[in-house]
């Protein structure tokens, strides 16, 4: 017979088990010697009777270890994998499965201890064996009936009318205490309290009969971990947190329904409801961006922080007017929940506008602190005194980096409270207060608050100082590698698994306060299709029910340990189609910007995409020939249309095509089947910005205001367009951040943006060696190349302001630009100059009127000449009024005459059907 044990290991008391990098662990016997080799985490106890193991362990010559060490064990047997359970977990399909029969209680009481499998040959004196992976039975034993933990729906402090209540999910733990604060962090008079455990749901509890509103506390946690291989006593703070202290090291109990967490207004805030999702203009914005430069705050303090968003007297203020105005309507704040990579007391961090005297007390170390320059100076004065032509800027900023205030904050400390770095004071319920005001007046203002979310993984995990999940329940919140059962990290940190019932609980649990409490419009989800497709619908819908008219949106990347549905149906691109749920097109993207994100070196200027010169102006290395052209014009078009799976289009060939016919790679170009499943874009956050891409590709000899209108033209592709237009800060600007790749944590002076209008950031030193140091000679033969015509001046930056801002108004005040299903974008949507025969450089497309709404033609001359396009049965259309009346010069050098459309170079033009014209 064919047989494994699953054996209990009882810690180092009673057998020597060493956790070394959670790969490979040593048991031996002290009386008997006996060796037993424990390797990986190749166990997977999914169901109360089925375990499966990595198919290595072939179960043969098996034998029951009855060692003292071996406290207590089991047999499996050998049995067929279910069926359902190879559809629920199929990376895990082809493991060999085992049936055992052990009661459920004893279940709970294993799972409070490390278990492992081993197999034994009988006549050799060497046990292999692996550790047993629980995620997936602790779901089935704590979650899957009705009643039990991931229906407990207050965890956390909860204030009772006289009492505070205290819930823990932590089922693997042997023992939980609550400690309690002083604001002053001292213990508490009564600082230990025993919490006691609900065996059905695993939640430790107790209620303190008195009202701790703003009480500080911890948890203390008595749990086996994985990455020491022992027992441990472990104080956390709470993931349930809703405020905390600075720096984050203490949870707060605290009533967000109180009105001292209130600014002045909240209750009568403005409410700034849509319509529809396609009436979305996002426009996305770092907090510390929008005012580390702004010389006009009222208070320098308020530089980067929440208040700056209240300074109606600041440039920053006035700008978010003018985008209000002309359409811009839903502000993207970049992570504003709590993080991990930013220190919250100003003392022990470092500013860009600090002496460098203070610097050099946070960090010694730092390139000024042995020089002679005078360390009263600010660390920006002595930056600018460094030369632009090499490396000298970016060493500094590197080695300070990790001492600076900045950070994207991609890195998830609590997920359920405001960030205290961005506010004046960040103890306790005032990062609230001020985060709160930050969101009244965006939405005074006209505008719908937008939170980027991230719930695919944490700063950290282990027993590291800033992880709090893996400490609560080891091993459960994160997603392990199914071999070796280190936690893995393809999103760039410890991911999260919250394909976990309680994982996913947390999400959405975190997104209702928000929504509810914090009255947060939509949600932009950090690497969305690293979650389930239904954890996302789920969550929609239970936000839904507190915020009728939020929007989802999110990155659908398809790669790593979840890629093509490998562990669920994940909440990709293709996999959202239909949902309405939006996803970020690449599609549209590539073809304007050209090339990939992953470009470096030579690559970043041979491969030139359509909105920056390929095909018609082409550069000293470009060589693609045509057929890379007429692809990418063709990808536009459909990006045009939504990116929609089934819109028929002519491609080059002079064949009809759906847009999910057209290739982009390996994938489809179309795969939309709503206007709302897709977010346009060419420039966010990530990689260089546009104006960068830009430079690194157009030919040398265009001038400062031909790579303006470049811009101007690349953006018009984003608002013209059906679905969501989503604009990075600064864009419109010509933003720059010299050339820098990922700018996620190398501070002010690289991701600075003027809102007065005077520069664009450029030229500012070579970006940082970590990613960019394979661009530097590209970098330095490009400036040389282009002998200043790459410099902007004011007044280039304001045409471009003003070009963007006449697009985006053209967008909001035609609802043909936002039709809401796909059947309108069908009928209504039509490209001409397309097939075999069309003219080089130039997208012709119309949107039919109706009754409401005047007819729409679209011209987008790419080429550095003037473009002229023959469409009798448009003879009526003249140019646009709001073109017509602009300070954009080039528009109006764009006309119609009976039928033939010139369109001025490197511009958009749109033409309307006059109102007695319009379809009756």
């Amino acid at each position: 017979m064919k047989n494994l044990f699953v054996i209990l290991v009882l810690g180092l008391t009673a057998c020597q088990i060493h956790a070394q990098s959670q790969l490979e662990n040593t048991a031996k016997d002290s009386a008997t010697l006996t060796e037993y080799t424990i390797q990986g985490y190749e166990a997977h106890w999914l169901t109360s009777d089925v375990i499966v193991i990595n198919n290595k362990y072939t179960a043969d010559s098996l034998l029951l270890t009855t060692k003292k060490q071996l406290n207590k064990s089991f047999p499996l047997f050998k049995r067929d994998m279910p069926k359902m359970l190879q559809g629920q977990y199929p990376h895990l399909a082809h493991f060999n499965a085992y049936s055992f029969d052990i009661p459920l209680q004893q279940i709970k009481a294993l799972l409070k201890q490390p278990l492992v499998v081993v197999e034994r040959e009988a006549t050799k004196g060497k046990t292999l064996g692996t550790f047993v992976q629980i995620g997936h039975i602790i779901d089935e034993i704590y979650t899957s009936k009705d009643q039990d933990a991931d229906e407990v729906n207050d965890l956390g402090a909860t204030l009772l009318d006289s009492s505070t209540q205290f819930k823990l999910w932590a089922p693997t733990a042997q023992n939980v205490s609550l400690l309690l604060f002083e604001r002053d962090k001292q213990p508490a008079k009564t600082h230990k309290i025993p919490m006691l455990e609900d065996s059905s749901s695993g939640v430790w509890q107790v209620t303190v009969p008195e009202d701790l509103s703003s009480t500080y506390y911890r948890y203390q946690v008595t749990v086996y971990h994985s990455v020491s291989g022992q027992v441990e006593t472990i104080q956390t703070t709470d993931p349930y947190s809703l405020s905390l202290s600075i720096d984050s090291e203490y949870s707060q109990v605290i009533d967000l329904q109180h009105p001292n967490t209130f600014p002045s207004g909240w209750i009568d805030q403005k409410d700034v409801p849509l319509l529809a999702p396609e009436d979305n203009v996002f426009y996305e914005t770092h907090i510390r961006d929008f005012s580390a430069h702004d010389l006009s705050l009222s208070d320098p303090l308020y530089r980067g922080k929440y208040a700056a968003f209240t300074d109606k007297k600041s440039d920053g203020f006035k700008y978010l007017q003018g985008l209000a105005k002309a359409g811009v309507n839903s502000i993207h704040l970049l992570p504003t929940f709590d993080i991990g990579s930013v220190g919250e007391n100003t003392d022990q961090v470092i500013d860009i506008d600090d002496p460098i005297e203070k610097a050099c007390k946070i960090a010694k170390h730092l390139p000024f602190c042995t020089t002679l320059v005078s360390k009263k100076m600010s660390i920006r004065g002595y930056l600018e005194q460094l030369s632009a032509e090499d490396s000298s800027r970016e060493i500094l900023i590197s080695a300070i980096r990790t001492f600076d205030n900045y950070n994207w904050g991609y890195d998830p400390f609590h997920f359920t409270v405001p960030e205290g770095s961005y506010a004046l004071q960040p103890e306790g319920e005032s990062r609230i207060v001020e985060f709160r005001a930050m969101v009244q007046q965006l939405h005074n203002m006209g505008f719908r608050v937008i939170m980027d979310v991230v719930y695919n993984h944490s700063h950290q995990a282990g027993l590291g100082p800033k992880s709090v999940l893996d400490k609560i329940v080891p091993g459960y919140y994160h997603r392990l590698d199914p071999i070796t059962g280190l936690i893995t990290q393809s999103s760039c940190c410890d991911n999260t698994a919250t394909e976990r019932v309680m994982m996913e609980k947390l999400m959405i649990d975190s997104l209702v306060v928000w929504a509810r409490d914090y009255k947060i419009d939509g949600f932009r989800f950090d690497l969305m299709a690293h979650q389930p497709k239904e954890a996302m619908l789920k969550a929609r819908k239970a936000v839904r029910e507190v915020d009728p008219d939020t929007y989802f949106y999110g990155e659908g990347w398809n790669f790593g340990e979840v890629a093509n549905n490998k562990r669920f149906v994940q909440a990709s691109q293709l996999n959202m189609a239909g949902t309405e749920i939006g996803t970020f097109t690449d599609r549209l993207r590539d073809a304007v910007r050209g090339g990939s994100v992953t470009d470096s070196a030579t690559y970043l200027r041979k491969n030139q995409g359509i909105g920056n010169g390929l095909g018609v102006i082409p550069n000293e290395l470009q060589n693609e020939g045509l057929d890379a052209y007429y692809l990418k014009m063709d990808q536009i078009r459909i990006g045009l249309a939504g990116n929609l799976a089934n819109f028929p289009l002519m491609i080059h060939s002079g064949k009809l095509k759906l847009g999910q016919e057209i290739p982009y790679g390996e994938q489809p170009t179309g795969y939309a089947l709503d206007p709302a499943d897709t977010i346009n874009y060419v420039s966010k956050h990530d990689n260089q910005t546009l104006w960068d891409n830009n430079q690194y590709r157009v030919a040398y000899h265009l001038s400062p205001q031909q790579r303006t209108l470049m811009q101007v033209q690349n953006l018009s592709f984003v608002l013209l367009a059906q679905g969501i237009p989503f604009i990075h800060m600064g864009s419109e600007m010509l933003r720059s951040k010299g050339f820098l790749r990922d700018s996620y944590d190398h501070g002010d002076w690289f991701n600075k943006v003027d809102f007065s209008l005077k520069s664009n950031n450029y030229n500012i030193g070579l970006p940082p060696k970590e990613k960019d140091q394979i661009n530097w000679p590209l970098i330095k033969t490009l400036l040389k190349g282009n002998q200043g015509r790459d410099i902007v001046s004011p007044e280039n930056i304001r045409f471009s302001v003003q070009g963007f801002l006449d697009l985006l108004e053209i967008r909001m005040t035609s609802a043909l630009y936002r039709l809401t299903n796909e059947a309108d974008v069908i009928e209504k949507v039509k490209f001409h100059n397309t097939g075999s025969n069309q003219q080089l450089g130039l997208i012709v497309m119309s949107i039919a009127g109706d009754t409401k709404h005047p007819g729409q033609l679209v011209l987008f001359n790419t080429s550095e000449h003037p473009k002229a396009f023959q469409l009798p049965e448009f003879n009526q259309y003249t140019l646009h009024p709001v073109l017509a009346s602009s300070a954009n010069f080039s528009a109006k050098q764009s006309y119609a005459n009976s039928g033939i459309f010139t369109v001025a170079p490197l511009t958009t033009a749109v033409f309307i059907e006059p109102s007695e014209r319009q379809v009756q």
